[in-house]
C-alpha cells in the first residue's frame, strides 16, 4: 500500500473517531448544563458522521467485523434522526 493511501486511511479513521468523541463530549456538556441526561439531536449527527467515516475506513481495510458493526450503527442513527424529525413535523401540524 502506498504512503498516500496509508495516510488517507489514517485521516479517515481518526476523523471517524473524532466524530464519535464529539457526540459523547456534547452529550456530557448538555447533561451538565441541564443537570439531567439529555441526548441532543447533534449527538445523532455526530454518530452518523463517525459511522460513515469509520465504515469507509473499515471497507478500505477490508475488515468484515468492523464493516458489519458500522453498517448497523448507520441504520440506527439514521432511524433515530427520522423519528426526531417525524415527531417535529407532527407537532408542527397539530
Amino acid at each position: 500500500m502506498s504512503k498516500n493511501i496509508t495516510t488517507l486511511m489514517l485521516v479517515i479513521g481518526f476523523t471517524g473517531q473524532f466524530f464519535f468523541f464529539m457526540r459523547f463530549f456534547l452529550q456530557w456538556l448538555y447533561s451538565e448544563k441541564y443537570k439531567k441526561s439529555i441526548i441532543p439531536v447533534a449527538f445523532w449527527y455526530f454518530s452518523l458522521l463517525g459511522s460513515i467515516f469509520l465504515l469507509t475506513y473499515a471497507i478500505m481495510r477490508k475488515d468484515i467485523v468492523f464493516i458489519v458493526g458500522q453498517s448497523t450503527g448507520m441504520f440506527i442513527y439514521s432511524r433515530n434522526l427520522y423519528f426526531i424529525y417525524r415527531e417535529k413535523k407532527k407537532l408542527l401540524n397539530d
